[in-house]
Formats: C-alpha cells, sequence, structure tokens
C-alpha cells in the first residue's frame, strides 16, 4: 500500500531520518519505536507531506506528492498525540470534518456517504450519547475519541498515529487501541504508529520499523525486530530483564 524509499529528512545540517526505506502491506500494523530523538514522528509527518524531505514515498505506486490534498486525504487518515480545541463544536461537529475531502467543490455541501460514516464513526467509537456534547466539556479519553471518530468518518486507507493513547488513563489506553485494531480487520486498510510503550507495540502490532539516530536498526514482524539483541543496542539495557522486573510486581 505504502512504499517508501530512501527518506531523508533534515534541519539545516542535522539530520534527523536517515535515508529510511519500508514497505507497508495491507492488514499489517506498522509499529515505529525507538528512543526518544530516533526521528519517529518526524518520518510520519513525511508521511503526512508536513516536513519536507528527500527520496520518495509511493502510495498505491504513485508519487505521494502527486496527489492533490483532498485526494490524500481519502487515502490517509492521521491523529495527532494531542488535538487543542478552542470553540464550542458538539462532538458531531468535530467528527462530520472528517467528511472534508469527500464534498464535491469549494463550498458544496454534497457529500451522499457522509451520514452514514459519520453515524458509523459515532458507534464505533461509543461516542453516540455525546453527540451533542461540547468538546470543551469532554475528559481527555472522550476528546481522543472524539477525533479517532473523525478519522473513522474520514474512512481512509492508511491510519497515520502519532501516540494515540499518548497522556491517557490504562482503560483508555486499551479502548483506543482496541477501536483501531477492530478498524484494521475490515479489508483494504493498514496501520502506522508511534509508540513508546513496548508492550503495546509487542500486543497490537504486526510489523515493526526500530529506529535510532535517524536510521533503521531493525524492520520486519515485531517478534523478529523487538528481540533482546535489538532493543539493546538501541536502549543501551537489558529491556527484557526491565520488563520481566516490572511484571514480577503484578503477581498472578
Amino acid at each position: 500500500m505504502l512504499n517508501a524509499q530512501n527518506i531523508t529528512v533534515q534541519y539545516g545540517e542535522h539530520t534527523v531520518v536517515d535515508h529510511l526505506s519500508f514497505q507497508l502491506q495491507e492488514g499489517q500494523w506498522l509499529m515505529l519505536v525507538g528512543p526518544n530523538g530516533a526521528g519517529k514522528s518526524t518520518l510520519i509527518e513525511a508521511i503526512a507531506q508536513g516536513v519536507l524531505y528527500t527520496g520518495t514515498i509511493q502510495l498505491e505506486n504513485r508519487d505521494i506528492r502527486r496527489f492533490r490534498a483532498a485526494q490524500l486525504a481519502q487515502k490517509i487518515g492521521v491523529l495527532s498525540q494531542k488535538n487543542a480545541v478552542g470553540y464550542a463544536y458538539t462532538v458531531e461537529e468535530v467528527v462530520s470534518l472528517g467528511r472534508y475531502a469527500y464534498t464535491a467543490g469549494f463550498l458544496s455541501a454534497r457529500d451522499d456517504d457522509g451520514k452514514q460514516q459519520v453515524e458509523h464513526a459515532l458507534e464505533l467509537t461509543g461516542l453516540t450519547d455525546l453527540r451533542h456534547a461540547s468538546v470543551l466539556t469532554l475528559s481527555g479519553g472522550e476528546l481522543q475519541r472524539t477525533f479517532l471518530a473523525q478519522i473513522f468518518a474520514q474512512n481512509p486507507q492508511i491510519l497515520i498515529l502519532d501516540e494515540p493513547a499518548n497522556h491517557l488513563d490504562l482503560i483508555y489506553q486499551k479502548h483506543i487501541f482496541s477501536l483501531i485494531q477492530q478498524w484494521l480487520h475490515q479489508p483494504g486498510r493498514a496501520v502506522i504508529s508511534v509508540v513508546h510503550d513496548l508492550s503495546l507495540a509487542k500486543k497490537y502490532g504486526t510489523h515493526a520499523v526500530l529506529m535510532d539516530q535517524g536510521k533503521s536498526v531493525s524492520q520486519g514482524t515485531v517478534d523478529k525486530v523487538l528481540t533482546p539483541q535489538n532493543l539493546q543496542a538501541v536502549y543501551h539495557m537489558d529491556v527484557y530483564q526491565w520488563m520481566q522486573d516490572m511484571l514480577s510486581q503484578w503477581p498472578a
């Protein structure tokens, strides 16, 4: 679905992403993992056309730069860590904004499939009863679910997620990741996520790219990538032993 070759992002003389290549196939949940400053978030900004880069990114065998903004929005949906809201829009209004890319033209309200997609997104994220609530009154978890519903209403083929459950309580982390997993089970879809929690990457990911200093250290299936040796090389600690020590605090 997505083929990235030799992606490089530089800020002045500082290289943030360094000739990184990967492929994304249908049905995959690709986890971008690695320490802070590895270039994970910058990589997904490049895919989303948010930063300048060299190299090529092909979407459906076509250079992603050749897509118009509305066309690209029908293919790729992006969920950031934080979504600021400054106006008292209702939940339904925010979710409906996900249909903007499907309007027929400037100032056109034609979107034959829009209402059904919004209703489905609200139902899938458990927000139907909150549809008329102001987003200014929502909890952090409810607000993140609202923006996830907006992406679901957008109905893209690829989801790009930057720490989608960061700063959320455990129950909301589980809910968000479970919703994304459910969404992924439908044909013609794939997910790319930046995650710091390796446990979440291992539980939900099918594939991973382990990054360090802008480069790919290892990539492939999650079990192939998240090995003790690979993690030791990147984090400079025995990650497996640390995880086992943490788990031992919770006896069965």
